[in-house]
């Protein structure tokens, strides 16, 4: 989730809905300057005992940011608390219940993102070695009930704890018990970015299906695939979804403003400080009308801060963020972009990919979002099938278009070798949720914490 580190006060407020408008249309940039921007969370243990590590212990979460600092890390501040560390490669952040995510530079390749990851990863293991942490690469802890699990102290976060069990029965377990790994892709226009838009939104359920990582809950299987997944069913219906208008002919930047409006707004950052507004509207906000700050109208970047409030399965920011998958081992974060890059960042790989999913019903990508879940790979095709008939064709596509961009490393490699852990689930049909429960039902003889062990980076 989003990081602060400046105020908002100082700014000029928002007088027109273009300003709305423009938020989004900023981040338009010609094909030569489009970046690839990867994000991915892990769950950080403690090594002798398994628990979660809260941020004030000793060797705990505060203490693994700082250390950071001996790589060439900044601490960022929200009081007296560090809950952030920024540097070259990007920020360093902690979500609610002391996950560590990497919120990765935007790179212009995928040959500087493996790089970038495995720089990070090389440093946080070797405090990890120091410290006796370990970290954990999937999409839903394994085994811990709610209450094991700390609070991180971020002002956003405790207000988002207080209003999830008003809105849905799962948003703590999403804030508190997930990863997911994320790719941010540029566009080039407003046409671009709604082509890509409905593309990779359509196609969504087919990344979670090749990612699903988190079959086990509190010690056990818990019925799903990528119960990760399942957990944004029940989470909040104002923020999260499918967005069927995304699908329609006139969609573009003024409909998702439309969108974003009618999202209720969560909170305003004064002065380093977050105010509680959840459940508030930001259309009063824009007449100055809200309750917690009366007389006052909201800036764009209150505005960039609402806008990082809806969780959809993709959210369009001055960027466009894909949001499906589960957390995995350090070959997905890798593949996840590659996935995305290959489809979005070439025309004809667009093209291709769109026809493959144009002619779906509303009902009918609803419905393939909602089987995926508990049954992956094996959920039904609108029109007959299942998804993994679906599965070669689009990682097809995808190289295809890494293919075209012409990438190539020192050795003289493209791209497309990215992919090749996604090809190995295609090829046996399994994903990496049914591997695992393969192993919990077979060699583990039901120990679920067996995986510490098989998915610790």
């Amino acid at each position: 989730m989003s990081t602060k580190t400046v105020s908002n006060r100082n700014e000029p407020v928002i007088e027109s809905r273009d300003q709305l408008v423009a938020a989004i249309a900023k981040g338009e940039k010609p094909k030569d300057r489009w970046r690839i921007g990867t994000e991915h969370e892990k769950f950080v243990y403690c090594r002798k005992n398994f628990n979660a590590p809260s941020y004030d212990e000793p060797g705990g979460i505060r203490d693994l940011l700082m250390a950071l600092t001996e790589f060439g890390w900044a601490p960022v501040m929200e009081g007296d608390n560090v809950i952030a560390m920024s540097g070259p490669d990007g920020t360093v952040s902690l979500e609610p219940a002391g996950q560590l995510e990497l919120s990765g530079a935007p790179l212009e390749n995928l040959h500087q993102t493996c790089a970038e990851t495995g720089r990070h990863l090389k440093q946080v293991k070797a405090i990890g070695e120091k410290t006796g942490k370990g970290f954990l690469g999937l999409g839903l802890w394994p085994d811990k009930t709610r209450e094991e699990l700390p609070i991180m102290p971020k002002g956003r976060y405790e207000i988002m704890l207080r209003h999830m069990p008003r809105v849905g029965s799962m948003g703590l377990d999403m804030m508190l018990r997930t990863c997911t790994i994320q790719v941010n892709l540029d566009f080039s226009s407003e046409a671009d970015m709604a082509h890509k838009f409905r593309t990779s939104l359509a196609l969504q359920p087919l990344a979670t299906a090749l990612f699903a990582n988190s079959p086990f809950l509190e010690g056990k299987p818990n019925g799903f695939l990528s119960y990760r997944s399942h957990i944004w069913s029940d989470t909040d219906p104002h923020r999260t979804g499918m967005l069927p208008f995304v699908f329609d002919d006139n969609f573009g930047y003024e409909r998702y403003v439309d969108y974003m409006l009618n999202v209720p707004m969560y909170f305003v950052y004064r002065d380093g400080k977050y105010i509680d507004a959840a459940g508030l509207d930001f259309k009063d906000f824009l007449k100055g009308e809200l309750s917690v700050l009366p007389g006052e109208k909201p800036t764009v970047t209150d505005w960039e801060d609402h806008m990082s409030t809806a969780f959809p399965e993709v959210r369009l920011k001055s960027f466009l963020e894909m949001r499906g998958a589960d957390g995995g081992p350090w070959n997905r974060i890798c593949a996840l972009p590659a996935f995305w890059v290959g489809l979005l960042y070439d025309q004809g790989a667009l093209d291709a990919a769109w026809d493959e999913v144009k002619h779906w019903t509303m009902e009918e990508r609803e419905a393939l979002r909602s089987a995926v879940p508990a049954q992956g790979l094996n959920a039904a095709l609108p029109g007959g099938g299942k998804l993994l008939d679906l599965a070669g064709r689009i990682l097809d596509i995808s190289s295809a278009g890494l293919t075209a961009r012409d990438c190539l490393n020192s050795s003289g490699d493209n791209e497309t070798g990215f992919l090749d852990p996604l090809r190995e689930i295609v090829a046996s049909g399994k994903t990496m949720s049914e591997q695992l429960l393969d192993k919990y039902h077979g060699e583990w003889g039901g120990d679920v914490r067996r995986v510490y062990d098989e998915m610790s980076f």
